[in-house]
């Protein structure tokens, strides 16, 4: 018989004292259990549970954590079905922790925590809509303020979720040329905000849209209004979010400065070279990777670029890199005037790090391995991968994650050797309780009933 059992630790004491014992078992560690433990030590499935609401009956026995930690542990196990969840989760000190587990009388458990009938039904009460705010409301007014992150660097950019593109029945997928062969696609676009902490980036805000819908489009809303970026903050941006209009936004109603480059098609870029070369100072790129490169800081740049209205347009300087192997030049800009050619090119070069963090996502995370063409059902699945993610990079910001810190989780995964813990789940009944094997030894000793274990 499959039974649900309930954390009691007094309860179950009290059972052993009385002769009874249904059940013992070991526990062994887990990379992925010991994140999620961490994790809800910090109380961050609480964020979860208040930003996206339970649309079950009040009478549930299951906790609402427990779904939220099982399907989130599915995608960091890289275990993208729905059939999946139930399982993910099975070590006997992590589910007592989150405060329920299974015992199976029979000792051949086939079930898991839940019935994947049951959360299909209640994935369908949500929208797409709920799943995107819940991560955006979790991440942004309960876990950053519970933790006390502020990033004060933040990167935006989008990336092209895409699908089998014959099959048509995606919700509200749209057609474009891929990036990559520019051979016509079909998916969805994400576009994010990635904050860095230390040596680690946070996925801080998001968006959600088609495929063939333009990055500046789909994410402008989001850098208009999201409260991650603060007065004084930096945004780096691609060449996909130009427009003078917005960083002239950022710069005089958000006091955020922003860093981009130029295209070669454009005056300013244009004028910029021909400063930097009348200039004639050059000096030896920051970054000892690229030898061939020397930088110049050319000022008063505006002009070069307009709004339509330019009265209104925020100064801007440059930072001119030319590569003299092969006579090659990278105009890069800002709005703050007060950087130097080196502090400007060393802050945009932290950009490709939110393109390794697609590259994870997508190659090791499986963020595009879609089950369903329900577009809640996909949100979902996007949504827990960021979750997954986000929690990992929590992680290794912590004291116990910290020897992980440049190590993407599934290459670990990979080479981790399960240990058995000194941990003993005891089953009595409906309950169930955890004892270190000193503790049981001790209880052994000096319990007048040690006949029962």
């Amino acid at each position: 018989m499959i039974r649900l059992c309930k954390y009691n630790q007094e309860n179950i004491l009290d059972k052993i004292r009385n002769g009874q014992l249904d059940a013992v078992a070991l526990s062994t560690t887990n990379l992925i259990d010991d994140i999620i433990l961490k994790i809800n030590s910090c109380n961050i499935f609480n964020c979860l549970e208040k930003y996206i609401p339970d649309f079950r009956a009040d009478n549930t026995t299951i906790p609402y954590k427990l779904i939220w930690a099982s399907a989130i542990a599915a995608k960091m196990r890289v275990q993208t079905s729905l059939t999946d969840i139930p399982y993910a989760l099975n070590d006997h000190k992590t589910l007592a922790e989150l405060g329920y587990t299974l015992i199976d009388d029979s000792g051949n458990l086939k079930n898991g925590l839940m019935q994947e009938g049951s959360l299909r039904f209640l994935l369908g009460k949500y929208d797409a809509e709920l799943f995107i705010n819940g991560y955006i409301y979790t991440i942004q007014k309960g876990i950053l303020p519970l933790l006390n992150i502020e990033p004060n660097i933040h990167i935006l950019d989008c990336t092209d979720l895409e699908v089998n593109f014959k099959n048509s029945n995606y919700e509200m997928s749209g057609i474009s040329h891929s990036k990559r062969d520019n051979k016509l696609t079909r998916g969805y676009k994400l576009a994010t905000l990635r904050g860095i902490v230390k040596d680690v980036g946070l996925i801080e805000d998001i968006r959600f849209g088609s495929i063939q819908s333009h990055d500046l489009n789909l994410s402008e809303e989001m850098v208009r209004t999201s409260p991650v970026l603060k007065p004084g903050d930096i945004l780096i941006n691609d060449r996909g979010f130009m427009s003078r209009e917005l960083m002239n936004f950022l710069k005089v109603e958000r006091n955020v400065d922003t860093y981009i480059p130029l295209r070669k098609n454009m005056v300013a870029y244009q004028q910029a070279i021909l400063s930097a070369k009348e200039q004639n100072i050059w000096k030896p790129h920051p970054n000892f990777k690229r030898k061939n490169q020397v930088i110049s800081l050319v000022e008063g740049m505006g002009m070069y670029w307009d709004s339509d209205t330019p009265e209104n347009d925020v100064p801007i300087n440059t930072c001119v890199v030319w590569d003299k192997q092969f006579d090659n030049y990278f105009v890069f800009i800002t709005t703050d005037i007060t950087k130097s050619a080196k502090e400007i090119v060393r802050i945009y070069e932290l950009r490709p790090e939110i393109e390794e963090d697609y590259r994870q996502l997508k190659d090791f995370w499986k963020i595009e391995d879609f089950k369903s063409t329900k577009l809640n059902m996909i949100l979902f699945h996007i949504v827990c991968v960021l979750f997954g993610y986000l929690f990992y990079q929590l992680y290794i910001l912590l004291p116990e994650g910290e020897k992980y810190l440049g190590k993407s989780l599934p290459v670990i995964l990979k080479n981790y050797m399960p240990q058995v813990q000194p941990y003993v789940v005891l089953y009595a009944g409906y309950e169930f309780g955890v004892l270190t094997l000193f503790e049981l030894m001790e209880f052994y000793a000096h319990s007048d009933y040690s006949g029962a274990l």
